[in-house]
């Protein structure tokens, strides 16, 4: 396909929305060239290998596998002879300051009866919380998650047509927080914090982000949480080789340095060797506040959509351990969350102080759990994450790194973990300043943007860029937002606008 008269398209970056694009763009008919700027492709979505363990370092699980499936059937392919998923049961073990320890299962009957041992009110709870989650995703799927993010009167358009009772339009704008949502239908405060926590899975804080992303626990409860066998970056791989089967060309090691204009249009870019390579149109698969402040010149590009993307508050960061150990820790599962003693404490010292928690949150993932190919034998993969504020004056990793390593090794001591730095054969540590290096992460930000407003979800940078003819965005700092299933429908989001618009 790629001696294809269709057209030319360019696609910077080979993360998952990157690719997930150009495969649909190839099948179109185009012909697609994705340059990648590291040796491995994946972008976020990556692994690393050493001494026998294999660590995924993006991405932890995956969720609506049903969009996955639905990109490799446009291919003509299927999804189920490139990937082996595991259903993951439980989702998620849960320890508290407190000493109670909580595995979440992943049937929706049995996490109601789960909860019950907290009280019959929180089981209940779960069911009309979830319920919630379910409405709201019936009303919000079509404008919010898989097509392009239309003006305000088409957005009013589509929720009209699918209002089935009087209150679900107030479920999306409700003028409450996730949390506060949260307690209206559980009392216990482990339960309380346990549903909070799902505002960070896009990056933001339950205390700022709207009612809305109850849909994240519903999403999960309904289409399960899945690990492919071999690692997380058997996702990145499989969509490597669907890219290639179709006629993609990948080019790894192949920086770019600007986006060339034309006109007013995005005619093709300018590599950090100096060749330039024109096309029809290009989309940015990098977070769009890089893209707009270091591959457009200003020449190119509306300083009034700059200051609209500056005004955006960045998503959470991360500070991120790998380390390999030499013994097995039995009591832990594949996901596992070590609570903070003061939740809402924790996320005034990211999102007000932009520090990092004196007392964190920390998520552990042991893929070697499910899958013992991931660590050698008698060991463990630990892939360690703490949410950190995005990078800011007020803190410095490069000072802080090996400090704050101590502070989250301590705590997984006590609450679990026990001689825990005794048994490391291997670390490494990832700072936000490293993310934002490797990934041109905003500010070191995983998730692009953050959810902290009621409007958040209409206020995400658009697909299309509005000052520049044929140039696009894709990936998790653009619609519909961050996390697997959302940036592979980026991918076909971009791609129905880019053959809408080029008539192909």
């Amino acid at each position: 396909m790629s001696g294809s008269s269709k057209g030319n398209v360019i696609i910077i970056g080979a993360g998952v929305g990157g690719l997930a694009a150009a495969i649909r763009l190839a099948v179109a008919g185009a012909r697609v060239r994705v340059f990648e700027r590291n040796r491995e492709p994946g972008g976020k979505l990556n692994s690393i290998n050493t001494d026998g363990f294999t660590f995924d370092t993006g991405p932890s699980l995956l969720t609506m596998p049903q969009v996955a499936r639905d990109l490799f059937a446009t291919a003509g392919a299927q999804m189920d002879d490139a990937l082996d998923l595991i259903p993951l049961d439980p989702i998620c073990h849960y320890v508290y300051p407190d000493g109670v320890i909580f595995d979440a299962p992943a049937n929706l009957d049995h996490m109601a009866a789960a909860l019950s041992t907290f009280s019959d009110h929180d089981a209940a709870g779960f069911r009309t919380f979830i319920d919630y989650g379910r409405r709201v995703y019936d009303l919000t799927a079509g404008p919010f998650l898989f097509d392009a993010l239309g003006s305000p009167l088409q957005i009013a358009g589509q929720f009209a047509r699918r209002l089935n009772r009087p209150g679900d339009l107030g479920r999306v704008l409700a003028p409450i927080s996730l949390d506060g949502l949260v307690r209206r239908h559980f009392a216990d405060p482990h339960v309380r914090q346990l549903f909070d926590r799902y505002a960070t899975y896009n990056g933001s804080s339950p205390y700022l982000s709207p009612a809305l992303y109850a849909i994240i626990p519903f999403v999960e409860y309904s289409f399960g949480a899945w690990y492919p066998r071999g690692g997380m970056y058997q996702i990145a791989r499989a969509l490597v080789g669907l890219a290639e089967r179709v006629g993609v060309e990948i080019l790894t090691e192949a920086a770019v340095e600007s986006i060339w204009c034309k006109d007013g249009r995005a005619a093709g870019v300018q590599l950090i060797d100096g060749t330039t390579v024109a096309s029809d149109l290009v989309i940015s698969n990098v977070d769009v506040a890089t893209t707009y402040h270091d591959l457009l010149r200003s020449a190119d590009r509306s300083q009034q959509v700059v200051s609209r993307i500056d005004r955006l508050e960045p998503s959470l960061s991360g500070y991120v351990l790998l380390l390999g150990t030499n013994r097995r820790y039995d009591q832990i599962q594949h996901h596992n969350v070590f609570f903070s003693g003061d939740y809402h404490a924790e996320f005034a010292e990211i999102c007000s102080e932009r520090v990092a928690p004196r007392d964190p949150t920390i998520y552990v993932c042991a893929t070697s759990r499910t899958d013992p190919t991931q660590a050698p034998p008698g060991g463990e993969n630990l892939f360690i994450l703490v949410n950190a504020p995005a990078l800011s004056p007020a803190y410095d990793w490069r000072a802080e790194r090996d400090r704050y390593r101590d502070l989250v090794l301590a705590k997984l001591e006590r609450m679990g973990l026990p001689d825990l730095r005794q048994h490391i054969v291997v670390e490494r540590i990832i700072t936000p300043d490293d993310l934002r290096a490797r990934y041109g992460a905003q500010r070191g930000a995983i998730y692009g943007f953050s959810s902290n407003s009621r409007f958040a979800p209409f206020e995400r940078p658009q697909n299309r860029a509005r000052d520049i003819r044929n140039l696009y965005f894709v990936g998790g700092s653009t619609h519909p937002g961050g996390g697997l299933p959302l940036v592979m429908l980026s991918g076909k989001i971009v791609a129905d606008l880019v053959t809408r618009d080029m008539g192909w």
